[in-house]
């Protein structure tokens, strides 16, 4: 089968005639005649391949690819081996549909099945669903997932990334409950503060690890001071980091959840995107979307099909949990991919590469005057500040096609590697932004 099928009058009567209609407006037949249009769509007439095609390209152009990149904020850019491309292309994937018929959808569900498999393996937790849209939302269905009648309150860190944050609140208000953010203390979270905050009426309490400044928090003390007062530990992961740090089922985390994209999905202009997220066997009835389970068919062949899934569609509405509609699927399995492409050896590779580099820059930016904010471990981000406008640093660096870290305010800057930052690009920066201090001053 071809990527591009063309379809002529011959094909089209032989279509209509197997449904039984004379002309596509017999598709229509069931509409009433005074809400039909009876008159062509005022659209421009089409256009050949060759116009459409010079259209796109003009269009692509106004963007600026860099070759150079030390951006993350939640999208980051890693190696994607070819073979996740090639398997996640095939057409029977791009195309395949909710496999709600286990019988016609075995390699789709064989494929989710691997992937949360995986997951589980990652975050040490038992159970893991076949995805949700994105990392934000995993984590807004997390806290979700812990509320009920008493427990209403939502603990975030305010370490946590912006965007997860504003999800969750957008979550908490449709439910009638409330997040509010621990403080921070040196760039972590303040346990001190947070232990103040609990009470019988927290439900969870959210923490991501790194953080949004790039620093490694201590997990488990936060698990220990949410499970004292009874509510739930969420534990929100980057994915290439989870391979070096302790696991959220070692922190005690009770639900793990995190953005995919870092897992062989390119930044692609902001999506889409994965969201992935794993449970406890005690939290396992309450997680979102739906779960792929593995079983045996009436020959005792082994097979897989659709179980648990806790959305109102499929329960009675007062006992779900989530009206999530769909999955990440193809991304899902992208994500798959990519995992046993890398291996564990590979995995290992690419998230020692990140930090090693990290800290390899943070030195660098730290000759040419750029101090670091903040104290403590830190995986592959980390805040600068310096007496250069953020806005400065970010025009010198334009101008050499390098995209610049993600500035906080006027004299902070997030700043970010992976196993694709050269050697050689972290000392130009270091270069740049030396020189441009010496220019002003």
């Amino acid at each position: 089968m071809g990527n591009y099928l063309s379809v002529n009058q011959e094909d089209q009567e032989k279509m209509l005639s197997a449904i039984g209609v004379d002309s596509p407006m017999g598709l229509y037949r069931d509409i009433p005649e005074d809400l039909l249009l009876h008159r062509e769509l005022d659209l421009p007439a089409g256009k050949s391949e060759q116009e459409v095609l010079g259209i796109l390209k003009k269009t692509a152009a106004k963007n600026k690819v860099y070759p150079t990149i030390f951006r993350g904020a939640g999208a980051y850019r890693h190696y994607i081996p070819s073979i996740v491309r090639e398997v996640t292309a095939k057409e029977t994937f791009l195309t395949s549909y909710t496999p709600y018929q286990a019988e016609i959808s075995q390699g789709v569900l064989q494929s989710i099945f691997e992937y949360q498999t995986m997951i589980c393996e990652l975050t040490g937790l038992p159970v893991s669903n076949a995805s949700v849209y994105d990392g934000a939302t995993a984590a807004a269905e997390a806290a979700a997932m812990c509320r009920d009648k008493k427990r209403v309150r939502t603990l975030v860190s305010a370490a946590a990334h912006p965007d997860v944050l504003r999800v969750m609140e957008t979550y908490a208000w449709g439910h009638g409950t409330t997040i509010e953010q621990i403080p921070l203390r040196d760039g972590v979270t303040d346990f001190d503060a947070l232990a103040a905050m609990m009470d019988d009426t927290v439900g969870s309490v959210y923490l991501a690890q790194p953080n949004f400044y790039g620093q490694i928090e201590d997990a488990a003390k936060a698990a220990e001071i949410a499970h004292a007062s009874g509510a739930k530990f969420i534990l929100g992961i980057n994915p290439i980091a989870a391979v070096l740090l302790k696991s959220p089922a070692e922190c005690g985390a009770d639900i793990a959840v995190g953005e995919g994209q870092p897992l062989g999905i390119p930044l692609s202009w902001g999506g889409p995107y994965l969201g992935f997220m794993a449970a406890s066997s005690a939290m396992m009835r309450k997680l979102p979307g739906r779960i792929v389970g593995e079983t045996v068919d009436q020959a005792g062949r082994r097979c897989f099909v659709l179980t648990l899934q806790a959305r109102e569609q499929h329960i009675r509405r007062e006992k779900a949990s989530s009206n999530i509609c769909s999955n990440e699927a193809l991304c899902a399995m992208t994500a798959a991919v990519y995992l046993a492409a890398m291996g564990k050896d590979g995995m290992r590779e690419a998230a020692v590469q990140c930090t090693s580099k990290a800290h390899y820059f943070a030195g660098r930016l730290a000759e040419a005057g750029f101090t670091r904010c903040y104290p403590g471990e830190f995986f592959h981000e980390f805040v600068t500040e310096s007496d250069i406008p953020s806005s400065e640093v970010e025009k010198l660096l334009d101008r050499e096609d390098i995209l610049s870290g993600l500035p906080l305010d006027e004299r902070r800057i997030l700043w970010c590697t992976t196993e694709m930052n050269t050697r050689e690009e972290m000392d130009r920066v270091a270069e740049i932004v030396k020189e441009g201090r010496g220019c002003k001053a």
